[in-house]
This record gives C-alpha cells, structure tokens and sequence, in this order.
C-alpha cells in the first residue's frame, strides 16, 4: 500500500479512496479500473461521493496539489478545507485536517464548521444585534442567547461558484444577499485558496458591499497534526505571537477588556503543549470548557504579515506556522467535539481531538468600539491574507 493510502483513511475506506486495488466484491468492474490509478481514482471516487445537489445547486470536489506532494481537497459546499496532506518526519503523507466522505456527511453533521470558509461574520455577536447608522440589525441566535459565524445558515452552508485555473487554485465566490440573516447589503464574497511551492496553504478573502455593513471572514479547518483519528491534540507543542487576549463572560462574549496573558494559562508566548494548563482551575477555561478564546497579536512580522503561531504535531514532526493580515487569533482547543459524527478516517470526532486557529477580527467588535472596526462601506473593498505553512522536524 502507497504512503497517501496508508495516511488517508483506514482500512476498505482507504483502499477505496485513494486507489489502491479494491477486492471487495460490490465495486463494479469500471471503479476497478480506475483504482490503478490512484490519484485518478481517488479524485473519481471522491466526486461521486461530492457530486450532490444541494439547495438547487451542485457541490462537486476539486483538488489543489503542489511539486512536494502536498495535496489539498476542497468542496464548495461551504467552501470548506476537506483534506490536507503532508508529509511527516517519516515521509509519510499525513492527513492533518479533519473531514468527511461526503458533501452530504458534512451537511447533516451535528459540527456544521469542519474546514468551512465561514461568514458573513466569524465569532460571536452578542445577543444576535449591532447598530449600524442609527439602525439595529439582528441575526438569528444560534449559539445560546448569542449570533455564532454568520447565524442559523452561514456560509458553511451554502453551495458556492467555484473555478479552479491550475492544479494549485481553486476560487469560491458567492453573492450574500441584502438582510441574508440579518445582515445589511449585498455582498460579493471571493475567497481563493491556493497551495505554493513553499508548502503554504494561501487564503485569501476579499468583499464589496453596496450598504455599510459588517464582516468577518475566516477558515474553520479542525487540525490535528499528528493525522486525523490520531487521538488527542494535547501533546501538541503551541506557540502564539501574542501578549494579550480578550476574557469572555459565560456566553464567551469579550467583556471589552485587553488582558495580557503573562502569568496565566493563557501565556503561549513560549512553546508548551496544549494539555499543560488546560485542566487548570480557571474561570474563563471554565466557560470555554477549555481554550476558545481570541488573541489579540502581538505584531511579530514575517513576510510582511503577523506571525501569529507555531504549532507541533508531538507524534508526526509536523510544523505548521500561521501568518496573518488580521489582528486576532481565536483557539480552539476541541472542547465541544462529543463524538457523535464518523470522520473520513471512520473514527469519531472525540473530545480535544482537533485544534482550530482562526484567524480573524475581534468576536462582537461591531459592540465593542474600543476593538479593531469590521464596518466594510460600499466603494471599499475587504481584502485580508492569511497562510498556514508547513515543514517538518525530526
């Protein structure tokens, strides 16, 4: 069995997938001629299983895929991040993003984000309201008393306009239209991932609106870099870029203050593994149920951008580095994965078994004037970049 075989899913699952020669007796004889090819294969097996229409229009799979041999998948529906391979200390390509089968798996899941391009508005807003120009605005609450990424129907899901021009890019667009869960304006959403030559997974996001109204747009890939279904993410060596990070009250709304993390647990500023503080007796772990909590960084620059983390896979070797345009970094620690859904790997989504580092403008700033503004006018255009780059250590 092949290296991308062996990574990518388990057992039939991933003879299946990724094209090594299937015997199972229910694959008609054409799936079997297409599994000697396994990139082929792969591709064809995974666009019967995308290939779905959803809300009246078609999801369907595309694959972004570097000299390297990193390969990354994509669906539009929810323009979402289904697979990320790279290779391990060993050589061994390895799955680090969470994912299902299936663009139908990832629609009727109880987790709505895995890999998602989410918006109009990342985080929370409190109570679902904002005031823009005299005029309040409500989004459907969806997350307690609170307005979670984008309402009830956000951009995770919907099925988006996608184009790939070359192996490496691939674009989703997708027109919000004008009070699309409460939020004011018709806004044009382009998002294009593409995958470079330096291992670095580019996402860009840019939007134009005809109303003054507000965004937040960011990834919501679930990472685990020691391979999906590996176990759990708290060996996992973490370092962010930031002195500060904003507390929360118990519906994890920041309270307005800037706290710095020196001498808390919230101190990343050196590298230690998630687990070492987690299970500390605190008030805002207690209220996240761990680490969900947004960075305010530091403004470490690196290729003109902020180095906002450096992340270790404690198993795997893997070193994946975040940079940013955007001022802030929510992680994610896991802490409300219940194992209630079956991955692509035909394990669980169990507890802590997944980080996210989302980056991003402050949670609730359009209620928060002292945080960095997300108000986009019309003749103005969004437009932020952020990378997740990969290497790898002994």
């Amino acid at each position: 069995m092949n290296s991308i075989s062996k990574t990518l899913l388990l057992g039939s699952i991933t003879l299946a997938l990724v094209g090594c020669k299937n015997n199972s007796e229910n694959k008609d004889s054409a799936k079997e001629q297409n599994m000697e090819e396994k990139d082929t294969a792969f591709v064809q097996v995974n666009l019967d299983d995308f290939e779905s229409t959803i809300d009246g229009k078609g999801a369907k799979l595309f694959t972004l895929e570097n000299k390297n041999g990193l390969k990354a998948y994509f669906t539009n529906y929810g323009g979402r991040l289904v697979s990320l391979l790279v290779p391990d200390k060993n050589g061994e390509l390895t799955d680090v993003v969470l994912g299902f089968d299936s663009a139908k798996d990832f629609k009727e899941a109880t987790e709505p984000y895995f890999g998602a391009t989410i918006g109009r508005y990342g985080n929370r807003i409190a109570k679902g309201k904002f005031t823009l120009k005299g005029e309040e605005y409500n989004i459907p609450i969806n997350n307690g008393e609170n307005s979670l990424h984008g309402g009830e129907k956000g951009f995770q899901d919907v099925v988006w306009d996608a184009e790939q021009p070359d192996e490496n890019t691939v674009i989703f667009s997708y027109l919000s239209e004008d009070m699309e869960e409460g939020f004011p304006g018709n806004l044009e959403v382009k998002v294009t991932y593409s995958l470079n030559q330096d291992n670095e997974l580019e996402m860009e996001y840019e939007a134009e609106t005809d109303k003054t109204t507000v965004v937040n747009l960011t990834n919501h890939a679930f990472f685990n870099l020691n391979g999906e279904g590996s176990g759990k993410i708290l060996g996992h060596s973490l370092q962010i870029y930031a002195d500060k990070f904003t507390p929360v009250d118990e519906g994890l709304i920041p309270t307005g203050e800037l706290k710095e993390v020196e001498g808390t647990v919230f101190d990343f500023t050196e590298a230690k593994t998630i687990g070492k503080d987690i299970d500390t007796e605190n008030e805002q772990l207690t209220y996240g149920k761990g680490y969900d909590h947004n960075y305010a960084l530091s403004g470490k620059k690196e290729m003109g951008m902020n180095h906002a983390a450096t992340v270790k896979g404690d198993k795997s070797g893997i070193v994946m580095n975040v940079y940013t345009e955007e001022p802030g970094l929510q992680f994610y620690s896991g802490n409300f994965m219940e194992s209630k859904n079956t991955l692509k790997s035909g394990t669980k989504d169990d507890f802590r078994t997944a980080f996210a580092l989302e980056t991003q403008h402050f949670p609730d700033s359009p209620n928060q004037s002292d945080f960095p503004s997300t108000v986009l006018e019309p003749g103005d255009i969004y437009k932020t970049k952020s990378i997740y780059a990969f290497d790898v250590v002994e």
